[in-house]
């Protein structure tokens, strides 16, 4: 991956943000960024390879199945960056949470009482020094295994990342393999006071943790005996829960499987560590790094960088910051200007819901990517539901336009629902229209969830949660994915047409992306301006044009599921004098099939095209 944001495109952004947002250039913006669009495939790893199909719900090991690193064969991560992918996110790795007995091992049993499902929540994590035992042939060289996949990635041509979580650890968190002179999370911490700035944890001194009250009929692993599900879980005294839950006794609802991690920031809300100078955002990873060095701050600030640092130093070449947003601004600076250092091409992808937070996290935490799920997947996915007009979504490129490219694109990931599920839109199909805008609209990288390219439904009843969205809590394979699988044999040969069609159509959409020019070039929106001029043009349609000095592309999409569009496209005459169109015919073709051709007609500086577009159909038309 090409350095994302060089110090030239960063004081650009700085100088013209703090005048006028809307003043900013997206030549300025873009002119030292990314070659080239970038895809992330994200992969829950114990899924991916599982060829069980029994599918019971709360089912061990031995009765649904479990993929392993091994399963990640060259033959499969061949096909996996064939779709188009440049970053593969394996989802799951670091050693968290599990209700199975590893303890010849030396691994300690883990509590029932405080682990969501029987294979654990990938977000709580009980060793970040080694990775999961269920994903490993030889639980003994587990680590081994995954730096064997890590690899095998890389000599297949995909980047890697995996997870962080630096708000919270699982409540057990003991690490079997801390390097030399590390120590565990807690290990020092003064437990008679609720806060110190270097505990790792905040404590309510003298009183025991309790165990939620369990809602309705859920009981742990479905209601099988277990000699620790009994109601206890032995910590006193009791630490606040990782959702910020000061209750000794947190509700079902709270992560009660975690504790929160104390930062130097105070109960009352005090940051016990240095600030950042004002001007700082506009300062490169360098001076942030260059900043922290003589500086004292909290012990967890540096037990999460050391962490960092010996994924980075195994060939790891990126990260996904799970809520992000709960941790301080001054934390990432500190950590990822460090890991920069080590790696200036690192990915560094945060996960964080704020909108008015956005820009911070990009400049003075230097991250590179955060979600857009308040604005886009939000928007997007209203009118795929129907129930949503596509005039909303060009005002969201205008408003983080000084950003839109640190805010990945997706539809589907692990906290969200399936497309296909009824819960979402019930038919994979509609995802078609919003894959293409949503890949399209911007120069952010895409993500594209696994099974997501089959249609996968979701439905499966595995244990704790609801199905509409795959199961990350529990084993359970996935029928559409398992299908293309095929016995290990990564063909496709027991898709059905159906999930062959689509998965196709995610083939040529997304290394179309991530070849294309214009796609990292500039945007205009032409959809209010075919609002207002043109004559069956709905709020069911989308356009806008993408264009670089060697690559000029029209993208329309219809997300109506019922409905065939047909109308004049218009081009206003700004766009037909920045492409230095004549008057005259110029033909188009779309790519995203290589199959039809269109005219554009050009007369008086305004084109018009002639088009019929389909239900759910969308085009991409590039200038021949």
């Amino acid at each position: 991956m090409k350095k994302i944001f060089s110090i030239l495109a960063l004081l650009i952004l700085s100088t013209v943000i703090g005048c006028s947002r809307e003043k900013v250039s997206r030549k300025e913006i873009m002119s030292a960024s990314a070659e080239n669009k970038l895809v992330v495939y994200q992969v829950f790893t114990r899924l991916f390879g599982n060829t069980n199909t029994t599918n019971k719900p709360w089912g061990t090991i031995e009765e649904n199945g479990v993929g392993k690193f091994n399963d990640f064969t060259d033959k499969a991560l061949i096909e996996i960056k064939g779709l188009g992918v440049t970053h593969i996110w394996y989802t799951g790795v670091p050693h968290h949470d599990v209700i199975r007995d590893y303890t010849e091992f030396g691994i300690l049993n883990d509590d029932p009482d405080v682990v969501k499902g029987r294979a654990g929540s990938p977000y709580a994590v009980k060793d970040y020094y080694n990775v999961n035992p269920d994903l490993a042939v030889n639980v003994a060289n587990r680590l081994e295994e995954f730096e064997a996949l890590i690899d095998r990635s890389h000599k297949n041509g995909l980047k890697v990342i995996i997870d962080i979580v630096p708000n919270h650890v699982a409540r057990n968190y003991q690490s079997l393999s801390n390097p030399e002179g590390t120590k565990d999370f807690g290990a020092d911490d003064n437990k008679n006071v609720v806060y110190d700035v270097n505990n790792n944890f905040y404590y309510t001194p003298n009183m025991a943790f309790q165990v939620p009250d369990f809602l309705n009929d859920y009981q742990p692993l479905g209601g099988e005996k277990n000699t620790l599900s009994d109601k206890e879980f032995d910590e006193n005294p009791a630490k606040w829960t990782g959702n910020g839950s000061r209750s000794v006794k947190p509700s079902f609802y709270d992560w009660y499987e975690t504790v929160k991690v104390n930062y130097g920031i105070s109960p009352e809300g005090k940051k016990d560590f240095d600030e950042l100078p004002a001007g700082f955002e506009n300062e490169d990873y360098k001076k942030h790094f260059e900043f922290w060095q003589d500086k004292t701050v909290p012990n967890s600030w540096i037990k999460f960088r050391d962490i960092a640092l010996y994924w980075t130093a195994k060939g790891i070449d990126g990260f996904r910051y799970d809520m992000a947003e709960m941790v301080p601004v001054e934390f990432w600076s500190f950590m990822n200007s460090a890991i920069k250092m080590k790696n200036s091409n690192a990915f560094l992808l945060a996960e964080v819901y704020n909108p008015k937070m956005y820009r911070d996290y990009i400049r003075k935490g230097k991250m590179d990517y955060l979600y857009d799920k308040v604005a886009l997947y939000d928007t997007i996915k209203h009118v795929m539901q129907g129930h949503g007009l596509t005039d909303n979504i060009p005002p969201i490129q205008e408003d983080l336009k000084d950003i839109e490219h640190n805010m990945l694109h997706f539809l589907e990931n692990h906290d969200e629902q399936r497309i296909a599920s009824d819960e979402f839109a019930g038919n994979a199909l509609k995802g078609k229209p919003a894959m293409v805008v949503s890949t399209t609209i911007s120069t952010a990288p895409t993500m594209v969830y696994f099974g997501q390219e089959f249609g996968e439904d979701g439905s499966e009843n595995a244990g704790f949660g609801t199905p509409s969205r795959t199961s990350i809590f529990d084993y359970v394979g996935v029928p559409s994915l398992q299908r293309w699988v095929n016995d290990n044999n990564f063909d496709g040969g027991k898709s059905t047409k159906e999930e062959t069609s689509l998965r196709n159509f995610y083939k040529h959409l997304l290394n179309f992306t991530i070849k294309s020019d214009a796609l990292m070039g500039e945007y205009e929106d032409i959809h209010q301006y075919n609002r207002e001029k043109t004559k069956n043009y709905t709020t069911k349609m989308l356009s806008f044009v993408r264009y670089s000095k060697n690559e000029k592309l029209i993208i329309i999409s219809n997300f109506d599921d019922e409905k065939t569009g047909e109308f004049q496209l218009k081009i206003p005459s700004e766009i037909i004098k920045k492409w230095n169109l004549t008057d005259g015919t110029y033909q188009f073709k779309d790519k995203l099939y290589n199959s039809k051709t269109f005219n554009l007609d050009v007369s008086n500086s305004f084109g018009t095209i002639s088009l019929i577009i389909n239900p759910l159909e969308s085009f991409i038309l590039q200038l021949q």
